[in-house]
C-alpha cells in the first residue's frame, strides 16, 4: 500500500493586493468545507479517509492509472480548489505519512530510515505518554517498538502498540473510507450574526462550494435548493418569531454552475426580509437529476472545416436562455413569467397551457379517452375520431366565388392568432356577422368532433375560414348538434384571426 498525505491552508495573498477592507473576493475562491475536500479527492481514488488533521489516499491500486505517483501529485496539485493550496507528503502507511506530515509543517528535517528514526511526537497515540517515555530514553519510534511488547502494552495500553504495528505494516489500516452521502445537507456557524441579505450570501458562498464539489463526486445536477437560516431571537417587539426562514430556488435544467446559483439566490435574499439576526446557515439539495455534461467540438474553430457555430457555447457571449428566464423568475416572481405548455386535446384552445417558465416540468396530460392507445385514436365505432383535415362530410358544400377551387382547412392554413376563449358572434337570418356585418365563408367546412367522453357538453364543429367586408380573414366555427343526438339552436363562434 502507498499513502498520501494532504493538508489545505488558504492561498497567501500576492504581493500589491487591495487592503483587507477591500472587496470581498469572488464566489467562486469560497473555501470548501473540510468534508467537501474528502468528496473533491474521492475523483482521484475511491481509498479516502480522515485521520487526524490530514486527508489520507490510498494510491497503490489507482497510481497506475495516473501515469505514475509523481504524475498523480501534479494531477493533484494542479486541480486543488481555488483559493487553497495543498501540502503532499507520501508514505508507506497513513501514519507514516501523517508523521512526515507533520514534520513538514513543523520544518523538520525528514529522517533518513523510516519509521525508524521518525521523532515520538509524531504519533498520535503517544502523545499522552511523552513524558514518561522521554525519562525511559524513547525518542523515536523506533526505541518505542524495540521494547518487550508485554510490559509495553501492560504500562501503556493497548493502543500504542498497535499504532506501531501499524507502523510496521504488521496490521492493516483499518480506516472508514469516506462515502458521499446521496443527499447533500450542510451547516455553518456565522462567524458573527447576521442581519442583512447581503451578509447572508456571503455566508453561502462556502456552502455552495461544497454544494459543487458533493455535485461532482455524485455526478448529479441541481435542480432545487433550499437555503435556511436559524433566528437568533425567540421574540421580538412582543411577537413569537419562528425558529427558522427559507428560502427556495430551482432551475429548468440540471446545473453545477454555483455561479447562475448564487444570481439566483443574490434575487431571492433581495425580496427576503430577515425578521431577526442569524447565526446559523443550511444548504440542502430538494431535487437533483443525472449529468451529462456538455458535448463539445473536436473540431477548434481555427482548424480549416471546423463549424462555425461548433463552439458557440464557449464563445459565444450573454447567458443562456434558460438562466435568464430563472434569473428573470427570481426577480419578478414565478407568476409573471410563464413558457407555453402543450397538451394533448385536438380542441385548439385545450392544446397548450401556461406555466411558470422557471418552475419544475410537469408530465403533459393525455387528454385522449381513458384505455385507447395513442393519443387521438377512439374505439367507438358509432362515432368519429377527431378530424382536422380529413374528408367533409356528406351533404355539406363550400362557398365561395362560383366555380372556384377551394381547398381543404389543413394545418398549413390555420390562423396564427388564437383566441384564448373562442368569442360568440351574433346571427343574422343564420350566418355568422362580425362588426355588424355579415361574414363570408371561404373555406369549409372541416369537422370536429372530441370530449365526447367528458362529461358536459362535447365538442362538435365545423369550421370555416371566413371574410369579412374589409378582406380581413377569420377562422370560425359552428356549433353542431352534439353526439348524443339532442337538438341545440345553431351558434357561431370565432376561434382565430389570420394576419
Amino acid at each position: 500500500m502507498h499513502w498520501l498525505a494532504l493538508q489545505w491552508l488558504p492561498e497567501p495573498a500576492a504581493s500589491g493586493e487591495a487592503a483587507p477592507d477591500a472587496a470581498p473576493p469572488q464566489p467562486d475562491v469560497a473555501c470548501p468545507t473540510p468534508e467537501s475536500l474528502g468528496w473533491w479527492a474521492l475523483q482521484f481514488t475511491p481509498h479516502v479517509a480522515w485521520l487526524d488533521e490530514a486527508l489520507m489516499l490510498e494510491v497503490s491500486a489507482c497510481e497506475r492509472l495516473w501515469g505514475g505517483r509523481r504524475a498523480l501529485m501534479r494531477q493533484i496539485g494542479a486541480s486543488v480548489p481555488p483559493g487553497l493550496k495543498v501540502r503532499q507528503v507520501t508514505g508507506a502507511t497513513s501514519l507514516e505519512a501523517l508523521a512526515r506530515m507533520r514534520l513538514y509543517i513543523a520544518r523538520q528535517p525528514q529522517p533518513t530510515r523510516l519509521p525508524d528514526d521518525l521523532p515520538l511526537e509524531t504519533l498520535g497515540a503517544a502523545a499522552p505518554h511523552l513524558q514518561v517515555l522521554a525519562r525511559l530514553g524513547c525518542r523515536t519510534w523506533g526505541d518505542v517498538a524495540a521494547l518487550p511488547r508485554g510490559p509495553l502494552v501492560r504500562r501503556f495500553g493497548a493502543a500504542l502498540r498497535e499504532a506501531l504495528d501499524l507502523a510496521w505494516g504488521l496490521r492493516p489500516d483499518g480506516l472508514p473510507w469516506l462515502q458521499v452521502p446521496d443527499s447533500f445537507e450542510q451547516r455553518l456557524e456565522l462567524p458573527m450574526l447576521a442581519q442583512s441579505a447581503t451578509e447572508l450570501l456571503w455566508a453561502a458562498q462556502r456552502l455552495l462550494g461544497a454544494l459543487r464539489l458533493w455535485l461532482q463526486a455524485r455526478q448529479r445536477g441541481a435542480l432545487a435548493i433550499e437555503l435556511s437560516w436559524t433566528l437568533d431571537l425567540k421574540r421580538l417587539d412582543g411577537a413569537e418569531l419562528p425558529r427558522s426562514q427559507q428560502l427556495q430556488v430551482r432551475t429548468a435544467e440540471p446545473t453545477q454552475d454555483m455561479a447562475h446559483l448564487r444570481r439566483l439566490l443574490a434575487e431571492r435574499l433581495a425580496l427576503t426580509q430577515l425578521i431577526a439576526p442569524t447565526g446559523w446557515l443550511r444548504l440542502r439539495s430538494l431535487e437533483t437529476a443525472d449529468w451529462q455534461g456538455r458535448t463539445r467540438s473536436l473540431l477548434p474553430p481555427s482548424l480549416p472545416g471546423a463549424h462555425a457555430g461548433a463552439w458557440a457555447e464557449e464563445g459565444r457571449e450573454g447567458e443562456p436562455l434558460h438562466q435568464l428566464l430563472e434569473k428573470l423568475s427570481a426577480r419578478l416572481g414565478a407568476p409573471q413569467v410563464l413558457a407555453a405548455q402543450p397538451v394533448q386535446d385536438h380542441r385548439p384552445e385545450g392544446r397548450q397551457r401556461w406555466r411558470p417558465a422557471a418552475g419544475p416540468k410537469a408530465a403533459v396530460p393525455d387528454k385522449t379517452r381513458p384505455g385507447t392507445g395513442r393519443p387521438g385514436q377512439h374505439t367507438n365505432a358509432r362515432h368519429p375520431a377527431s378530424n382536422l383535415g380529413g374528408a367533409r362530410p356528406a351533404g355539406e358544400q363550400v362557398l365561395g366565388e362560383p366555380g372556384s377551387v377551394l381547398p381543404d382547412i389543413g394545418t398549413g392554413l390555420l390562423p396564427a392568432w388564437l383566441l384564448r376563449e373562442p368569442r360568440l358572434l351574433p346571427v343574422q337570418n343564420g350566418e355568422p356577422c362580425h362588426g355588424g356585418a355579415p361574414l363570408r365563408r371561404l373555406a369549409g367546412p372541416q369537422r370536429l368532433e372530441t370530449a365526447w367522453w367528458e362529461s358536459g357538453r362535447p365538442a362538435a364543429r365545423d369550421y370555416y375560414i371566413a371574410q369579412d367586408a374589409a378582406g380581413a380573414l377569420f377562422w370560425i366555427y359552428r356549433e353542431r348538434a352534439t353526439l348524443a343526438g339532442t337538438e341545440a339552436p345553431v351558434r357561431w363562434y370565432l376561434q382565430g384571426i389570420y394576419a
